[in-house]
């Protein structure tokens, strides 16, 4: 009985029958199965070592095709078998060697013939047609299968034979059948098999066409690709082609030098004017959510699925970004940064929006020639919360400065670049008229038009719209104004985490890369620095072209080795703190980040006495995806906890202080309220514990924390919970919240100050008596109170959140976004305290509460 017949008894007769054994096969498999036996039997084999299957190698073609043949009925009977019970284990053992031994001999040329090749897949077109018990694609070698093929052809030519069995063998429903785990190597096998097809029509010099999927990105890519001039078309051809099979985690030097070949062909000009309008489509590109339905057990069940693009565009893509690493242009780089953001931009209960494409962004970027790549890598890594993917930007940066002979952070520094500023300012010419920027604080670049007369100009003269060259300046100057924002907000927070890294400068590297650089500057000059002098470090500010001390002296002694750190106020006396406070509020000099109203946290007496573990920052309920945020923002790792997989008994939010090599944990419970998680069982609300730090793997005595590590770990643990406490969301007790938990929303929101608010109450007692409500407003304890119109309003410096007087009766008020008009002009400190702004805006509000309008706030103030 032949392979047919036997499958056509395996699929369509009732009765079950076996394949009928031929005994020189059966000898030949008893001999291999005894070999491998002997060998010791695993998952993977090794054919190579055994004496049964050199002699059954060295047998004539014809008889191992019929070998293979006699195999591939042994393996479907077993298939077909374990279908209606369970195999025995030397059943199941034997199904696996079968298998593994039918691909290794089709991994050797075999010479098939079409009709040959024919009765050996033969059954496929029963397993396309068969429902019952049928058998796919992913039980068979289906890639070295088509490679006797590919083998016979390239041998002998592609005869009418063969064609007609190739057209066959892709028109089987079994190759549409792509939404399984084998799905891409059946594309492999279908563009192989239709190259043959293509190369047998003797089509000197072309490639074989290519057609993306239909995709967002393919309904986009398909109509351009079409549209180019024939030479250049197959070109592009033969990159898509190499670009699909982009499937590993990094590009290897083969792949690198076939794209590289190919774009050289198309030349790099063309190339990029071709390619970066595709990077920037997707870019733009929106996920798109659509409703899944299935069945199970008569039920019909609805699950929303997002996709930003098919699983085919993320390799394609993926190819694609990885061709650009030979480029090193600041265009190139600026895109591939954008898509990265765009890729790690987290699509709800999936995640990142297309990771694959994010980490071949990343490689480019740590590649590519120079270090703009690194600058970068250095701003993305403080943009992005996925602990996977900073550890993967950390890893590059470190590999970087290997090589140069230099720490990780100086090699961020090295890498920053100017954007060709001077003093954080810049003028572009544009024939008699110059386009002047220049940083006003973070986040604001002023942007003036001078005409040649010296008068400023509001718009944008129209000679300069008309002109293509005057156009494409302009261009560059945007551009270069959304990144110098970009980078100047990352700069602030890189110079916020100096603290835990424990840095000495040169003044001699700290002009380089501070205070003489273009960008920096406008951040170094606007904090407070110390300079070494035999055995103390002196306190200055830069005014006036020169370092000016507490008692208005001039560091005139600075030379290139002195020795420079970034001023915290745990090195200053109580009286030094206060008297550069008073300085900046007086030359009204706001810093950069908060530094001289920065909060010192030193040990507690019952810190002292519990001695390894600090708990002045537990028993407070955050929100957990806000806190997981958070914590990413500020360098911490983080894993999400739920309701599975030991969810139940809490997690560590953890930062390495690399220098003093210690670990700070702080430990994260999961509360007592069911089914507070979300649709992918995490939880919604988290508890807070204790703050340890390890070193050495041993928990430390919290006396021997460095003040400085102490005091900044704190910090941050004292911002997680007064940015992510429930108590700090007005709307929280009112939306349901948790109706157990609701007395520590009222005593938080309420509540006694942390060091947060207490530095916030300082700022307003100094801010009151020179604004429009000072007759109206007045500290009182932990409140800042109002007198309105209307009624008395108490609005807790801590949280935000508002009481009315007389009875106490609570007052919600949702924030709106953006920068309130009342407050914007109001000169603070420092940058960053979004709370402080929330209180001020709320008591602007409140004060004129006979001018408020909203209905919902309205209707509590009357009751």
């Amino acid at each position: 009985m032949g392979l047919t017949d036997s499958l056509k008894n395996l699929f369509g007769s009732k009765k079950e029958e076996k394949p009928i054994e031929n005994p020189l096969y059966e000898a030949q498999l008893k001999k291999i199965l005894e070999d491998v036996f002997l060998e010791g039997y695993s998952y993977t084999i090794s054919f190579s070592k055994l004496k049964s299957y050199k002699e059954l190698k060295s047998k004539e073609a014809t008889f191992k095709k019929e070998f293979v043949q006699y195999l591939a009925e042994k393996r479907v009977f077993l298939l077909k078998k374990s279908s209606s019970r369970p195999l025995s284990n030397i059943e199941s053992n034997k199904r696996h060697i079968c298998g593994e031994l039918l691909t290794a001999l089709l991994r050797s040329n075999l010479e098939y013939t079409p009709v040959e090749f024919a009765k050996l897949m033969d059954f496929f077109e029963h397993s396309s047609t068969t429902q019952k018990n049928r058998i796919h694609f992913s039980d068979w070698p289906i890639g070295f299968a088509a490679q006797q093929i590919q083998k016979s052809v390239k041998k002998n030519g592609l005869s009418p034979e063969w064609k007609a069995y190739i057209e066959k063998f892709l028109a089987f429903p079994a190759m549409k059948i792509k939404n399984n785990y084998i799905g891409a190597d059946l594309d492999k096998v279908e563009t192989k098999l239709k190259n043959l097809l293509f190369e047998g029509q003797n089509t000197t010099g072309k490639t074989l066409p290519y057609t993306h999927i239909d995709d967002q990105f393919g309904k986009m890519f398909n109509p351009e690709i079409i549209a180019m001039e024939e030479n250049l078309r197959n070109h592009f051809y033969e990159l898509c082609h190499l670009l699909t099979k982009a499937t590993s985690s990094k590009p290897s030097q083969r792949f690198l030098k076939n794209t590289s070949n190919i774009i050289d062909k198309i030349s790099i000009i063309k190339y990029k004017a071709i390619v970066h309008p595709l990077l920037e489509h997707v870019i733009q590109l929106k996920q798109i959510e659509t409703v899944i339905r299935e069945t199970y057990a008569g039920q019909i069940y609805e699950y929303p699925h997002h996709e930003f693009v098919q699983e085919k565009s993320t390799i394609f893509l993926k190819g694609l970004v990885w061709s650009l690493v030979k480029f090193h242009d600041t265009v190139t780089l600026n895109l591939i940064a954008k898509l990265a953001e765009r890729c790690y931009k987290k699509i709800p209960g999936v995640g990142p929006a297309a990771a694959g494409i994010g980490n071949a962004c990343i490689y480019v970027l740590a590649n590519t020639k120079g270090l703009e790549g690194i600058s970068h890598l250095s701003r993305l890594k403080l943009k992005f919360k996925q602990n996977n993917t900073r550890k993967l930007i950390e890893k590059y940066i470190e590999e970087a400065s290997i090589k140069l002979g230099i720490s990780s952070s100086e090699i961020e520094e090295l890498s920053i670049p100017t954007f060709g500023l001077e003093n954080g300012a810049k003028t572009y010419a544009f024939d008699d008229y110059t386009l002047e920027i220049s940083i006003q604080e973070l986040g604001k670049i002023n942007q003036v038009w001078r005409k040649a007369d010296g008068k400023t100009q509001k718009t944008t003269p129209s000679f300069v719209k008309s002109s293509v060259k005057h156009t494409t300046k302009l261009k560059k100057a945007k551009n270069d104004v959304t990144q110098i924002k970009k980078y100047l907000t990352a700069q602030r927070d890189r110079i916020d985490r100096v603290y835990l890294e424990n840095r000495i400068w040169t003044y001699e590297n700290f002009k380089k890369y501070y205070l003489n650089h273009g960008l920096v500057c406008f951040i170094a000059k606007r904090l407070l620095w110390q300079f070494k002098k035999e055995d103390t470090f002196v306190t200055a500010l830069y005014l006036n072209n020169q370092w000016t001390t507490q008692e208005d002296t001039v560091l005139d002694w600075i030379i290139d080795e002195t020795e420079v750190r970034l001023w915290h106020p745990i090195y200053e006396t109580s009286e030094g703190v206060l008297f550069w406070r008073t300085k900046l509020e007086t030359i009204e000099l706001k810093q950069p980040l908060k530094q001289a109203y920065r909060e010192v946290y030193i040990l507690t007496d019952a810190e002292i006495d519990t001695r390894t573990y600090s708990n002045r920052m537990a028993a407070h309920i955050l929100k957990q995806h806000q806190f997981n945020a958070l914590t990413g923002v500020r360098g911490w790792k983080y894993a999400l906890i739920g309701a599975f997989d030991g969810g139940y008994d809490g997690g560590v939010a953890k930062i390495h202080v690399k220098a003093h090599h210690i670990e700070a944990q702080f430990w994260i419970n999961t509360l007592n309220a069911e089914d507070e998680y979300n649709d992918t069982g995490i939880w919604n609300y988290v508890a807070t514990d204790q703050v340890r730090f390890i070193k050495d793997q041993e928990v430390m005595d919290l006396l021997d924390v460095p003040k400085l590590v102490l005091s900044e770990i704190l910090r941050d643990v004292d911002l997680f919970v007064g940015v992510c406490s429930v108590g700090n969301d007005p709307q929280w007790r009112d939306n349901g919240g948790l109706p157990q938990y609701t007395d520590y929303w009222t005593s938080y929101s309420f509540g006694n100050l942390n060091e947060l608010a207490k530095t916030r109450k300082e700022i307003l007692e100094k801010l009151l008596p020179r604004l429009i409500i000072s007759k109206v407003a007045t500290i009182d304890g932990k409140f800042l109170r109002v007198k309105g119109t209307k009624r008395t309003y108490k609005i807790h410096i801590g949280s935000s959140n508002i009481l009315m007087e007389p009875n106490d009766q609570y007052l919600c008020i949702v924030p709106e976004r953006g920068k309130d008009k009342n407050t914007n002009n109001i000169f603070l400190p420092f940058e960053g305290d979004r709370g402080l702004s929330l209180v001020l805006s709320k008591a602007f509000l409140l004060a004129a509460d006979d001018k408020i309008t909203d209905k919902t706030i309205l209707s509590q103030i009357k009751k």
